[in-house]
């Protein structure tokens, strides 16, 4: 088992988390849910790479890693938090997400006009984020913990977003490619839940 996936049963001993069957099956379609859009982020990730130009894609191409405001991503220690904790750090980053795919999907539809795929991909994104952000606070509202409330949209990144100087588009890129990169690297936490064949869930 990998560091990224985790268990319950690593939990069990400090939890008095008790995983009834209709819990179960919370965790286990959310786990579907978050597996089925892990695919979609693969391809929305190299749908917008394609779509940007150079040096986007090109072999050795290193972007840099711009600040975002509001949203960074898991933390290598975030597998062994507990679970309370660790399901409510993913609820969090799931509910900043859809903002910033708004972003990303204004500023594409000027960049890229005639790229209508890309546009699309990155609506259903936003409200795919928001589908699987709710099934992930129902699993914590069963679990008897809340979300720490509503995150605030980010706003520090509006001026990238909007600058039209040879500088701010490349940021612009930039910064949709690491939302776009985000999106799947929260995904794959929650893909990371395990479902046994015997139908027991993990978190």
């Amino acid at each position: 088992m990998s560091q990224r996936e985790g268990s319950l049963e690593d939990h069990q001993t400090d939890s008095s988390f008790s995983f009834l069957p209709h819990l179960e099956a919370k965790i286990r379609q959310t786990h579907n849910l978050a597996r089925l859009l892990t695919k979609y982020a693969d391809q929305l990730l190299e749908e917008y790479v394609q779509q940007q130009g150079e040096p986007f894609g090109l072999p050795g191409f290193s972007p840099p890693r711009l600040p975002l405001a509001g949203l960074s991503g898991p933390a290598p220690s975030h597998a062994g938090l507990p679970v309370s904790e660790r399901l409510r750090q993913d609820a969090a980053a799931l509910s900043a997400l859809p903002a910033l795919l708004d972003a990303v999907r204004r500023r594409q539809a000027e960049l890229n006009p005639r790229a209508p795929r890309l546009l699309r991909s990155l609506e259903d994104a936003a409200r795919q984020v928001r589908a699987l952000g709710a099934a992930v606070e129902t699993v914590l509202a069963a679990l008897g913990a809340a979300a720490r409330g509503p995150v605030p949209e980010p706003v520090a990144t509006s001026a990238l977003f909007t600058s039209n100087s040879a500088a701010g588009v490349f940021s612009a890129k930039v910064l949709g490619l690491h939302v776009c990169g985000l999106y799947g690297e929260w995904h794959f936490q929650i893909q990371a839940w395990r479902c046994t064949p015997g139908g027991g869930a993990h978190l």
